[in-house]
């Protein structure tokens, strides 16, 4: 006789992996911050309106994004903490084993590899590297730090599969088609220029300087409304 385990009522059999909307996927990164503090706390149940509390966004959204999942609460019970959290983590990915090498061990670099923030979210930083010989050798947090003219050979013993560069703009391309050649086709990158990748590479850049220009630009509206009254056809 074959047994066949009963099934939380609340959940539909998983489906097939589907590709997410963007937006989706950046507010489940939220959800699976506010599940995991939960977890944390020793709470069992959470309802859509926490969950979009947390998270900045409306309920509604919660419930559209969390049944991309195949998961739905119940109605005055909300949604199984555990439960949620195991199948946002698996939709992300964060279920594989992830080894992410830093090249470039500046002060961005060095902050980078001390974040402890990283491990915690199921990111293990595996190697950090520099070009200056004034660095390599030196220890940072728990790592040492190795030649970059040792990249590829790096990149295979540590097994990383994710590369952060935080590089200045003159070599980012460079360091970056060495990254791509060695089979590394996840990267984040700091570097102040933009960066060509072929079309299967997963290239995500962060420029500080312009979320601040962007921040900048809303924080003068908020000092001085007159600024939208002033425009044509305002």
């Amino acid at each position: 006789m074959v047994l066949i385990p009963a099934q939380n009522p609340q959940e539909r059999p998983a489906e097939p992996a589907r590709e997410l909307p963007p937006a989706t996927v950046s507010r489940l990164t939220l959800y699976l911050r506010t599940l995991n503090t939960l977890l944390a706390e020793g709470a069992e149940s959470v309802s859509s309106e926490a969950l979009a509390e947390s998270a900045g966004v409306g309920s509604a959204n919660v419930r559209k994004d969390l049944s991309h999942l195949g998961s739905y609460g119940t109605r005055g019970v909300g949604y199984d903490v555990a439960n949620l959290s195991s199948r946002i983590a698996q939709a992300l990915g964060l279920t594989h084993e992830w080894r992410v090498a830093i090249v470039g061990a500046g002060n961005l670099g060095r902050a980078l590899a001390r974040y402890a923030g990283f491990e915690s979210r199921g990111f293990h930083v595996a190697a950090l590297l520099d070009a200056d010989q004034m660095v390599i050798g030196t220890e940072i947090g728990w790592l040492r730090v190795s030649d970059v003219a040792n990249l590829e050979p790096v990149l295979a013993s540590t097994r990383a599969n994710m590369v952060v560069l935080a590089l200045p703009a003159a070599v980012a391309q460079g360091i970056c088609d060495r990254v791509v050649a060695a089979g590394v086709h996840s990267i984040l990158s700091f570097a102040p220029v933009a960066l060509s990748v072929p079309e299967h590479v997963n290239l995500r850049k962060v420029d500080m300087a312009t979320e601040l220009q962007i921040l900048a630009y809303h924080a003068q509206r908020l000092q001085d409304p007159g600024l939208d009254a002033d425009r044509p056809g305002a």
